[in-house]
C-alpha cells in the first residue's frame, strides 16, 4: 500500500513536472510572438513616418495576421490610402477598424472626412452628428465639425439645413469671408432672401469691394421684386470686378426684364467677351437683337445656339418666330413644339403655337393650343436665380472647408 501510494506521488510529479515544463515552453513561445508582433508594429509606425506608403501597409497587414482583432493595424492602413486621397480605399479600413474599437480616438472623424472627401456627403454626416454633438461647445473640435455639417448638407443640396449650421460658424469666426458667402449663397437657394441681405452687409466689412457679394444681394433682390435695387447691385458687381463670372449676364438679365434692351446687348456681349462659350448669353443676346428689330443678327446666333444647348427653350420659341415671319412654317412648327415640351407652362409659346397651327389650316390643334394659352394664368420668366448657370457650382469649388486628416 505504501508503496503505491509512493507510486502515484511520484506520477503525480512527474505530470507536475511535464506540465510546468510545457507552460514554460509556451510561455517562451509567446513572448516570440509578442516580440515579433512589437517589431511589426515598430516597423510599420517607422514606414508610415517616412511617408513610405506601400511598405507600411504591408507591414501593417502582417501585424493584422497576428493580431486580428486590434483595430490598430486597420486604422493605420485607412489614414495611408487617405493620405494617397484615395478616400473611398480608406473608408472599408476606417469601418473595420471601427467595429473592432468603436471608442480610438479619432477613428469615427477619421471615417467621416473620408466619407466626406470621397463623395458619400450623406454618409459622412452619420458621423458627424454624434461627434459634434459629444464636442465641448465653443471648442475648435466644435466649430471643425460645425463646418463639416454645414458643407455636407450643402454639397447635397440641402441649402435650409446648412443655414443654421453655417450662421454658428460665421458667428464663431467674424473674419471669414468663405464662411459667409457659403451662408448667403444657402440662404438665397432656400429662398430666405433677408438672411442674405444681412449677411451681405456682414461680407462688405470684410471686402467692401466684392463682386460676389453685390451679385448675391442683387440676386435676393430680384426674388423680392426690387428691381431698382437688384440692378444697382449688379452694377456695383461689375464695377467691382468685370471679370466675375455672370455679371454681365445678371446686370443683362435684369435690365432685359425691364425692356432696357441697348444696354442689356452691351452686358450680354461683354459676358460672351469673358466667356465666348455662354451659349445663355447668346441666347438673351439674339433675344435683345429681335426686340430691337434686328433679326438678321438674331437668326445665326440662335441656330449656333441651338445647336450647342439644345435645352434653352427662349432659343426655340425665338427661332420659331423668326421661322414663322420668313414662311417656314415646318421649321416653326418643329421649333415652337420643342419650347413647348421645355415649358408648358409658358403662355406665349402656345399662343404663338395656335397661331402657327390656324395659319396651317389645322383648326382643332389650333384650338387645343388657344385653350391651354387661356388656362394659363400667366407665363413667368425665369427669376435671375435660375437663370445663372453654373454659378452653384462654382460657389461650391471656391469653398473647402475641410481641414486635413488627422493622425491617429
Amino acid at each position: 500500500m505504501g508503496l503505491q501510494i509512493r507510486m502515484v506521488g511520484m506520477t503525480a510529479l512527474a505530470v507536475c513536472a511535464a506540465a510546468c515544463a510545457g507552460q514554460a515552453g509556451q510561455a517562451g513561445q509567446a513572448g516570440q510572438v509578442a516580440a515579433s508582433a512589437q517589431l511589426q508594429r515598430q516597423e510599420a509606425m517607422a514606414l508610415e513616418n517616412e511617408g513610405k506608403n506601400a511598405e507600411a501597409e504591408t507591414a501593417w497587414r502582417a501585424f493584422a495576421k497576428v493580431h486580428p482583432a486590434s483595430a490598430e493595424p486597420y486604422a493605420h492602413m485607412g489614414l495611408l490610402e487617405a493620405r494617397q486621397e484615395r478616400y473611398k480605399e480608406a473608408i472599408p479600413f476606417y469601418r473595420r477598424a471601427l467595429a473592432l474599437d468603436p471608442r480610438m480616438p479619432g477613428l469615427r472623424l477619421n471615417l467621416g472626412l473620408a466619407l466626406f472627401k470621397g463623395g458619400e456627403l450623406k454618409q459622412s454626416l452619420l458621423e458627424f452628428a454624434p461627434l459634434l454633438k459629444a464636442a465641448p461647445a465653443g471648442s475648435a473640435d466644435a466649430q471643425r465639425l460645425t463646418i463639416l455639417v454645414a458643407m455636407a448638407h450643402y454639397g447635397v443640396g440641402e441649402y435650409a439645413q446648412a443655414v443654421p449650421y453655417l450662421k454658428t460658424a460665421a458667428a464663431a469666426d467674424a473674419q471669414n469671408l468663405p464662411l459667409r458667402l457659403a451662408l448667403a449663397h444657402s440662404c438665397l437657394w432656400s429662398k430666405q432672401y433677408q438672411c442674405v441681405l444681412d449677411v451681405y452687409h456682414e461680407i462688405l466689412t470684410l471686402n467692401a469691394e466684392s463682386a460676389e457679394a453685390d451679385m448675391l444681394a442683387g440676386e435676393a433682390q430680384d426674388e423680392l421684386k426690387e428691381y431698382d435695387g437688384a440692378i444697382a447691385e449688379f452694377r456695383a458687381a461689375v464695377k467691382a470686378n468685370p471679370k466675375e463670372p455672370n455679371v454681365h449676364f445678371g446686370l443683362g438679365y435684369l435690365l432685359w426684364t425691364q425692356r432696357q434692351y441697348p444696354e442689356a446687348a452691351q452686358e450680354f456681349e461683354a459676358e460672351l467677351a469673358n466667356d465666348p462659350n455662354y451659349a445663355q448669353a447668346t441666347a438673351y443676346l439674339a433675344d435683345t437683337d429681335m426686340q430691337l428689330n434686328h433679326p438678321e443678327l438674331a437668326l445665326p446666333l440662335l441656330e449656333g445656339v441651338s445647336k450647342v444647348d439644345p435645352g434653352l427653350a427662349l432659343t426655340h420659341l425665338d427661332l420659331g418666330i423668326l421661322y414663322t415671319d420668313s414662311g417656314r412654317q415646318a421649321d416653326a412648327l418643329r421649333e415652337l413644339n420643342t419650347a413647348a415640351k421645355l415649358t408648358p407652362d409658358d403662355v406665349n409659346v402656345h399662343w404663338r403655337l395656335g397661331r402657327l397651327l390656324k395659319a396651317m389650316g389645322k383648326k382643332d390643334e389650333a384650338k387645343e393650343e388657344f385653350d391651354k394659352a387661356s388656362s394659363l394664368h400667366k407665363a413667368t420668366d425665369d427669376a435671375l436665380l435660375t437663370k445663372m448657370n453654373g454659378a452653384k457650382a462654382k460657389q461650391r469649388s471656391s469653398t473647402d472647408p475641410a481641414a486635413s486628416e488627422p493622425q491617429n
